[in-house]
């Protein structure tokens, strides 16, 4: 299946520094920030993010839409949806894929034990192919309004998160996931036996972490002007610079900071895009 076509705008990126930063700009559209526009994109990689490598194999024009309404109806269905985690999920993966081009290695969705539950575990399951095998890619994303509670709350994850014991049993679960028609389902199960020491797990181990926040510099402008781009770049550092200073597991960690304009606001307008998909 094709990729979407790339949206986001890197507008930041330094990857001489550790942990590696990405700033991802939304921009704007005559006046205004492309609060619609981003919900339209992420919707362009929801069957991506919901659905089995083996329905992905099979679309084709003739079920295109009833894929797209079982990827929508996988994601959620409540009406509490504005502290739902799942839109940052699908925001996570959507730009490691076009920034990394990284390969979803299962959908998260399948994680779900029972309907409206919240998924478990890491918020993205992903490698990326290279010389020496299989990068594993594992996600943690905060869609929050607060950078410094977002923050706090990532950083407290990271640690319970790569802890031995809980590594081994999340290990397990995703190896049970993996679809047995994926490419790389052999190697990345090798990778993920028990018997595989997490030494050589965290050599071929990236996180990525996407943190949103609330921002006073997107909401400040209409354009992406020349004082706005300093000035999200100020902002974006700032903030690195407070992530940076924490108490960070031993591990390759990718930080992707996302301001947006209003988090409550592109919340409901996503809401809305899935809600038109899975009345289709």
């Amino acid at each position: 299946m094709k990729t979407p076509e790339a949206f986001l705008k890197v507008r930041v990126h330094d990857s001489n520094i550790s942990p590696g930063l990405l700033g991802l700009c939304v921009g704007y559209e005559l006046g205004s920030w492309r609060e619609q526009q981003l919900a339209d994109h992420a919707m362009e990689w929801l069957p991506e993010f919901a659905l089995t490598h083996k329905e992905l194999e099979g679309i084709d024009p003739s079920n295109i839409v009833k894929l797209m309404r079982r990827a929508a109806a996988n994601v959620y269905a409540t009406e509490k949806f504005q502290k739902r985690g799942e839109f940052g999920e699908l925001l996570l993966h959507a730009a490691i894929r076009q920034v990394f081009g990284s390969l979803p290695a299962i959908s998260k969705i399948y994680y779900k034990t029972a309907r409206n539950d919240t998924v478990k575990g890491f918020d993205a399951v992903h490698v990326v192919p290279g010389n020496k095998g299989l990068e594993l890619w594992l996600g943690e994303v905060k869609f929050y309004k607060d950078i410094n509670k977002a923050i706090t709350d990532v950083v407290q994850e990271l640690h319970d998160h790569t802890q031995r014991d809980y590594l081994k049993d999340e290990f397990l679960l995703i190896t049970g996931k993996i679809d047995e028609s994926w490419p790389h389902s052999n190697e990345l199960k090798s990778l993920l036996s028990p018997n595989t020491s997490l030494d050589e797990v965290f050599s071929k181990a990236v996180i990525p972490v996407l943190l949103t926040y609330d921002s006073k510099c997107v909401e400040s402008y209409e354009a992406c002007s020349s004082e706005y781009c300093a000035q999200f770049e100020e902002e974006v550092r700032h903030h690195y610079e407070k992530f940076a200073k924490q108490s960070l597991p031993n591990v390759t960690i990718e930080l992707f900071l996302m301001p947006l304009s209003d988090k409550q606001s592109l919340v409901t307008c996503m809401h809305q895009k899935l809600e038109a998909w899975k009345n289709l």
